[in-house]
């Protein structure tokens, strides 16, 4: 009975058969899907790491208070038409019955990313009183979704941080919520602790995890969103050192503050240079090819 139940598994049953394949050894990429995607993580990718290059006048795409879990930075849960991943699916002529969740669509960067800090219960301290993923844009003062921002900022040249309080990161070690910050084009996150497990996913993506020190934080900064930051030395950094933070106000003052870097190993600051672990292992796998 198992022979004959098991003799042809392989062909599967005639909903599997009508899939169709291919036979190279290399995936193709179709432009038509919408659940996967060829991530941009290696575009452009030379055999050597260019030097780390300083943050300079970095817009805050957000300020958050202690606790962000991963889960409010992760993609989770149904995707709302009215949202950037909604409106992305749309124009891609999926009806919303059919949208699925994003644990689904983990598999398209685009959907993904749009759903970074886009959590219904996530507060941004730039935006008191609404929850969800909105920030403003500086500086035109727009309220918008933290994705469109993003892109925004992107299209001009300008890269982004991120402020938070305590424990930023704690839960489920969520891969997307790493990612996620990498392609919206956050370089730095600046809070006063991390957990754990964020912290070296942040690393290994090639974003810069730092830390207050001295008891500081952005609200006894009187940080609200409107300001530039720029950290420099990062071309020459090392684990666990101090690096200096430059607070330009919109009133034209500045505040240099020290920051812990939380590179904490020779490792993780070789994945760092890299641009990110994946980087890291796909240089030395061609080196030794």
């Amino acid at each position: 009975m198992f022979a004959s139940r098991y003799a042809d598994v392989f062909k599967g049953d005639a909903h599997w058969q009508k899939i169709g394949g291919s036979a190279e050894k290399t995936y193709d990429w179709p432009e038509t899907s919408t659940y996967v995607k060829n991530p941009p993580y290696f575009e452009d990718m030379q055999l050597e790491p260019a030097p780390v290059s300083d943050i300079v006048e970095a817009r805050v795409l957000g300020l958050f208070s202690d606790s962000i879990t991963t889960d409010h930075i992760s993609p989770a849960g149904a995707i709302k038409a009215d949202g950037p991943a909604g409106e992305y699916l749309v124009e891609h002529q999926v009806r919303p019955v059919n949208f699925n969740s994003y644990g689904a669509r983990r598999g398209n960067h685009q959907v993904m990313m749009r759903g970074t800090f886009g959590n219904v219960r996530i507060k941004n301290q730039m935006v008191a009183g609404i929850e969800g993923g909105v920030t403003v844009h500086y500086p035109s003062g727009d309220e918008t979704s933290i994705y469109d921002a993003a892109m925004r900022y992107k299209s001009e040249g300008v890269p982004l941080v991120v402020f938070a309080g305590k424990e930023y990161g704690t839960g489920s070690s969520r891969d997307w919520a790493a990612k996620g910050t990498a392609l919206l084009g956050i370089r730095a996150v600046i809070v006063e602790s991390f957990e754990r497990i964020h912290r070296s996913n942040l690393v290994g993506m090639g974003v810069l995890p730092l830390e207050f020190q001295d008891g500081q934080s952005w609200q006894n900064l009187g940080i609200t969103g409107a300001e530039k930051v720029s950290i420099g030395g990062l071309e020459t950094i090392e684990p666990q050192q101090t690096l200096n933070a430059t607070i330009a106000f919109a009133d034209g003052s500045t505040k240099d503050v020290p920051l812990l870097c939380r590179i904490d190993t020779e490792d993780e600051l070789s994945y760092y240079r890299n641009g990110g672990i994946l980087h890291y292992v796909l240089r030395n796998l061609a080196r030794a090819a």
